[in-house]
């Protein structure tokens, strides 16, 4: 399994490779900070690491708002663009060039939708949204602040409001609000 800090990092900042720009983004950068211990607790290479690991991820929980546990399935080139409260199932998958913003959360849900959500590529959650149950989110989907989704979604969408409403689009909604792509750094 491959670390994706440098593709995490690239997200906040285009010149990822420098280590003034590194330094700065581990001690300053809540968002950075948990995806850096989250991405080392999923690649430790002994008990001993992960534990260590799984301690500062923790740390940083608490510091930061951030629920995320460490064995979530998350692509590379996650980007928390506010510091707050972020709540994600530790069952449900996402894609690359993931963006959430304060106060979302992604859930269980009982009942028609039981179980977690798949979000595809290139999503982007504005605050205060909401995804639960056993939902599948497309490829370049924009989830408006304080919208509720709990049905599937295509790609290139749009969703508001609460109940959520899909505004399909020709082209992808993401791409004016997703500033560097993992894609550019030419790794990927």
């Amino acid at each position: 399994m491959k670390h994706y800090n440098e593709e995490d990092l690239y997200r906040y900042e285009k010149n990822y490779k420098s280590w003034k720009i590194k330094l700065k983004y581990l001690l300053f950068v809540p968002g950075f900070q948990y995806s850096f211990c989250f991405r080392n607790a999923q690649n430790a290479s002994n008990s001993i690491s992960r534990f260590f690991w799984i301690g500062m991820l923790r740390i940083m929980m608490y510091h930061s708002g951030f629920q995320i546990p460490w064995n979530t399935k998350i692509g590379p080139g996650i980007r928390f663009s506010h510091w707050g409260t972020v709540i994600v199932n530790p069952n449900s998958v996402i894609g690359k060039n993931f963006t959430i913003s304060a106060g979302c959360t992604i859930g269980s849900a009982q009942g028609k939708r039981k179980g977690y959500p798949t979000l595809g590529d290139n999503v982007i959650m504005q605050t205060n949204s909401v995804v639960v149950g056993n939902v599948k989110i497309g490829n370049d989907v924009l989830i408006a602040p304080s919208a509720f989704v709990n049905f599937d979604v295509p790609d290139n969408c749009i969703v508001i409001g609460n109940p959520g409403k899909i505004i399909q689009r020709e082209t992808s909604p993401t791409n004016a609000y997703i500033d560097r792509k993992i894609e550019e750094m030419g790794i990927i």
